[in-house]
């Protein structure tokens, strides 16, 4: 099952581009952080520049999923591709403060409606029986690129300036512009589009509601990301705190961190098994483990309890990924997945906040205990309401019944 997209050569293409172009956008990450703290000192106004490529997806999110249902997905995402060079290569040219944020506002706006198109085209590569692995084996070669890109970007940051981290983005999405240009369109499989007057949000929103399986994972997914998912926070909280590691420590945290993701969605793509049982199962463990690793008595046996938190949290992301893929109808996907993105940054933006909050007031240990506590409460209720709307039990939730891909 590991090897079984790379059997397309469509998919083939798209893997070897999305990690190249990954690499290229974490070492624009590295480069725009290392500008901004340079010419401002100010964590703050990286924040801000977080914030302003964050918030379009809340505000734009389900327009971007209505036109994902409503167009063709290969020729929509050679524009947004197109549009990601040019800036990253008029960041090349000039890194003054105002095109700084304008570029991360337009980045912004450009994944609102990326996003759900990359989720459909997806579907579209490799067969359906395959689409769980494909999605794990993405979620490797993503976590791949980003510690590529990062460790690329850290040394020629300081060698070369900015600049050079900038421009080899932009060359890194005309490897992705190459790759959707070479793909046979004769084999990408036919993706139904929303007719008409079924195409719009509020169209969306009448089949989310009516969807109770999707709203379960949702919510799960939003609760598990926001209190269970902030482990930069939490890590930095831990070394710099009761483990009296220091910068050195949350490097390594960060490595073992690293590790376990890339372990986990090997594992998941090996198996192939995206299904409901294996998401509540990974939820109740990652979240059991949080809770013990607030108790980790020193470095070791707190990156011991990270490393399979990463595994099984790389896996619950990935099924519900799978899930809101399988469960739902294809003409729909679209916009199914842009709520998945908006629930994404909506963790993000509220839960990060929250866990430091919470390591302030109670302790880097008691935060972590805490939101172990309400996280495992929130998988346990989350399984017993999958039984409930399925008419299974755990294990052996009976398969929601799925719509043609």
């Amino acid at each position: 099952m590991l090897l079984a997209p790379l059997r397309e050569r469509n998919y083939r293409l798209w893997a070897g581009a999305d990690l190249v172009s990954t690499a290229g956008t974490w070492m624009q990450v590295l480069g725009l952080n290392w500008v901004v703290l340079a010419a401002t000192g100010s964590a703050a106004m990286m924040g801000a520049v977080v914030m302003l490529q964050s918030l379009p997806v809340l505000v734009l999110g389900g327009w971007g999923g209505a036109l994902a249902d409503r167009l063709p997905a290969r020729p929509a995402l050679i524009l947004c591709q197109a549009l990601r060079a040019a800036l990253a290569f008029a960041l090349a040219a000039g890194t003054g403060h105002v095109l700084i944020f304008a570029v991360a506002l337009a980045s912004g706006v450009i994944s609102a409606f990326e996003g759900p198109m990359l989720g459909r085209f997806g579907s579209a590569l490799v067969p359906r029986e395959a689409l769980g692995s494909a999605l794990a084996l993405g979620s490797v070669l993503g976590s791949a690129g980003r510690i590529g890109g990062m460790a690329l970007g850290g040394v020629l940051v300081g060698v070369t300036g900015p600049a050079a981290l900038f421009m080899i983005n932009g060359i890194s999405y005309l490897a992705a512009l190459a790759a959707l240009a070479a793909m046979r369109a004769g084999d990408l499989r036919s993706l139904p589009l929303a007719p008409p007057g079924e195409g719009g949000v509020r169209a969306g929103l009448r089949y989310l509601v009516s969807s109770p399986v999707v709203l379960i994972v949702l919510a799960l997914s939003f609760v598990l990301g926001s209190l269970g998912r902030n482990y930069q926070v939490s890590m930095a909280a831990m070394a710099a705190g009761p483990l009296h590691g220091g910068s050195g420590a949350y490097g390594l945290l960060s490595t073992v961190f690293a590790a376990g993701a890339v372990a986990g969605g090997l594992l998941l793509a090996g198996s192939g098994r995206s299904t409901l049982p294996v998401l509540v199962a990974s939820g109740v463990s990652i979240s059991v483990l949080q809770l013990l690793s607030g108790l980790a008595p020193n470095l070791l046996g707190f990156a011991a309890a990270l490393l399979p938190i990463a595994a099984g949290a790389v896996v619950f992301d990935t099924v519900v990924s799978t899930r809101v893929q399988l469960d739902t109808r294809a003409d729909m996907r679209g916009r199914v997945l842009a709520t998945t993105g908006i629930v994404s940054s909506l963790s993000g933006l509220v839960g990060a906040p929250a866990v430091g909050w919470l390591a302030d007031t109670l302790g880097a240990r008691g935060g972590l205990i805490l939101c172990g506590l309400v996280t495992t409460a929130a998988a346990a209720g989350g399984a017993l309401a999958l039984a409930r709307v399925t008419g299974g039990a755990i294990p052996g939730l009976r398969r929601v019944a799925e719509q043609p891909a």
